[in-house]
């Protein structure tokens, strides 16, 4: 690839310089005094910390040991509680929560600007636990070692400065970790490419190692599995963001490959070997399409047998939407024209015998996402509905068994006369692409927001947002959610339809909805805003290139927008399989012609936008975002710019911050369509 000469705000990528810094708190203070400086935005503000402050919301929680484990964040704890309880004490309304971790209290005490990004429990004793803490919401973390049942830190416990790492349990004195070792323990894409065994006790430095990646390589891990009567480690590495090789790691080290296709995903459960087929198949003289779920036993397929049963089979408007293990049973959720299906099926002597699990309950058509399981120990489930109009609720059974309703989040809005639609746009080459369009009481008199991804074989499902509610459709507005080429939303064929140089028919698809919005007589263009964040970002900035005349206002969250060197910013070289390699001439020859910021040009005729990004995401570089912005401010565009210093990939690291960003966004979107 010849050097890019053009690119003239490339100083603009420097996260530290000075010149680069000045520029960023100029931007933010044009856009505070233009959009958030009188009362009508600090009462929508309000209203929208109100939603996500609320002590009435569901407390969404995950399976570890017998405790419900949550992280808990409102207006006296904004960084979170971190606490657990039992199943019968979160059945209650106001339940006896066990106090584990204040990070506000930690973030005080240490002054740094800590956020919660997880922990990773021993099993099986459940005693101790990894916890991963970010400065200011990035994906970088450090590492330290939690004792539950203190409820402290382990003095001279694991730790690991702030990187990307990744660690598991072996046992009560040892754990794998992949870190930065230094010089060449890193991949292109920042993640690890060494992984080593690691003993209570001893340096880091004396560390054993296990397995190494090559610097191509997106990342590499190992991962133990205690199971009793299953006890075994795999390692592996990710040759890209769609494939791997995975390995059986042998009591005497040797390596035994999970002969299964590359870009197959694989999950072991007990006895049980799981493979998740993203291409065609053929192996033992049959041929499985892309889209299945095999199952087999994994004794039986190290050993060379191939006698594998067909869970799922995807059918012209239906794909796996996830699948989860309880001890002695499986859950599939399925999309059927992006509506789900959950069925529950369980091994017998004559096959997997399987039967829907439904929940029953009046209102909008639900969707129902599996939230955890407690394979360890139990067949119980835990499952979420939700819908554009139907607050989330989360429901508890045990496979057999009925099930109860454990939460619900409030109504953060009044849908009375708010009607959800599935309707079907036509794309430039033919293709049905189907879209959600949810419509404000009366005859609509507001603007519409149309959203999307398009990317990595992500589903946009329906779901309930008190953001939205209250923003946007409460106050009169239309919301639309599109399916776009890109996603998961029909499966791999989906998503393949869009991969690389088929890029642009994701944004066809979009452009083929806003079209369709308009001929039914929904919108004008002038009256149509849109809103996407990540790849969702790129996908506005494609938008606003391609095809400006179809929208009246266009906002971006951390987006992509420099195909050419994206490869080189943070963990851009991870997503190559997803968009190509601009270092080779054939796929930047396709890239150039949708790359945003190769793409904006004087003297057009563009819509007003607004860029939202973070100075801490360390996965989207917010370059990408300036450097537009720049280009674009000195075409003379109308072009409103706004970095948080906080909150990483989220551009939030706390409610107040995300309040601010959303009423931010809506109340750009409201004044340019013309409300």
């Amino acid at each position: 690839m010849a050097p890019d000469l053009d690119d003239e705000f490339r100083w603009l990528e420097a996260l530290s310089d000075p010149e680069a810094t000045a520029w960023v708190r100029a931007r933010n203070a044009e856009t505070r005094d233009a959009l958030a400086d009188d009362t009508s935005f600090a009462t929508l503000t309000a209203e929208l910390r109100q939603v996500l402050d609320a002590a009435d919301r569901v407390p969404f929680v995950h399976w570890d040991g017998t405790y419900l484990y949550n992280l808990w964040k409102d207006e006296a704890h904004p960084r979170g509680l971190w606490r657990r309880t039992t199943l019968d004490e979160y059945r209650r309304p106001e339940p006896d929560w066990e106090i584990l971790l204040d990070v506000d209290a930690l973030a005080t005490a240490e002054g740094e600007p800590w956020t919660w990004q997880g922990a990773v429990v021993h099993h099986p004793g459940h005693q101790r636990c990894l916890v991963r803490l970010a400065r200011g919401g990035s994906d970088a973390s450090v590492v330290r070692e939690f004792d539950l049942t203190r409820r402290d830190f382990v003095p001279d416990g694991f730790t690991l400065p702030e990187a990307k790492s990744d660690v598991g349990w072996i046992d009560a004195d040892h754990i794998y970790v992949g870190t930065d070792f230094g010089p060449g323990s890193l991949t292109a894409s920042g993640y690890p490419r060494i992984v080593k065994r690691w003993r209570r006790g001893t340096p880091l430095a004396e560390a054993t190692t296990v397995y190494q990646g090559r610097d191509d390589d997106v990342a590499v891990y190992a991962v133990h599995d205690p199971t009793p009567g299953f006890v075994r480690d795999f390692l592996g590495r990710r040759l890209d963001f769609f494939r791997r090789e995975e390995f059986l790691r042998t009591d005497d080290g040797e390596l035994v490959r999970i002969d299964v296709p590359e870009d197959a995903e694989t999950d072991v459960h007990r006895e049980w070997l799981l493979i998740e087929l993203r291409s065609e198949w053929t192996v033992a003289d049959r041929t499985y399409p892309a889209g299945a779920v095999l199952v087999t036993r994994l004794d039986r397929f190290l050993a060379g047998e191939r006698d594998l049963t067909v869970v799922f089979a995807p059918g012209p408007d239906s794909a796996l939407g996830q699948h989860a293990w309880t001890r002695g049973h499986l859950i599939l959720s399925s999309l059927v024209d992006v509506r789900s299906r959950t069925e529950v099926l369980t091994p017998a002597e004559e096959g997997w015998r399987r039967r829907p699990l439904a929940l029953d309950g009046p209102g909008e058509e639900r969707h129902v996402v599996i939230v955890d399981t407690n394979p360890e120990q139990s067949d119980e489930y835990l499952l979420a509905s939700t819908g554009f109009l139907a607050p989330t609720a989360l429901h508890h059974g045990t496979v057999g068994g009925p099930v109860e309703t454990l939460k619900r989040d409030p109504a953060f809005f009044d849908p009375a006369g708010m009607t959800v639609r599935q309707l079907f746009a036509r794309s430039a080459d033919g293709t049905r692409v189907p879209y959600f369009l949810v419509s404000p009481a009366g005859e609509p008199t507001g603007p519409t927001l149309l959203t999307g991804y398009g990317g990595f074989e992500m589903a946009w499902t329906p779901s309930y947002s008190g953001i939205i509610g209250r923003g946007w459709l409460a106050r009169g507005g239309t919301y639309v959610v599109a399916n776009i080429r890109g996603g998961g939303e029909y499966g791999p064929r989906w998503h393949r339809a869009a991969l690389r140089e088929n890029r642009p028919r994701a944004y066809e698809d979009f452009a083929a909805v806003a079209t369709d919005l308009v001929d039914r007589g929904i919108t004008v263009p002038a009256r149509l805003g849109i809103e996407g964040g990540s790849n969702g970002g790129l996908l506005m900035g494609a938008m606003l290139t391609r095809f400006p005349e179809l929208f009246g206002a266009v906002v971006a969250r951390v987006p992509l927008f420099d195909m050419r060197r994206y490869h080189l910013l943070l963990a851009g070289a991870s997503w190559m399989a997803e968009y190509g390699n601009p270092d080779d001439e054939a796929d930047w020859a396709f890239l150039r012609e949708y790359s945003p910021y190769h793409n904006v040009r004087p003297g057009r005729s563009y819509p007003p936008v607004l860029f939202v990004t973070s100075s801490r995401d360390d996965r989207v570089h917010p370059g990408h975002a300036r450097k537009m912005a720049a280009r674009m401010r000195g075409y003379g565009y109308d072009v409103s710019y706004y970095e948080n210093i906080e909150g990483g990939h989220g551009a939030a690291a706390d409610n107040a911050q995300l309040a601010f960003k959303w009423a931010l966004m809506l109340r750009f979107l409201w004044q340019r369509l013309g409300a």
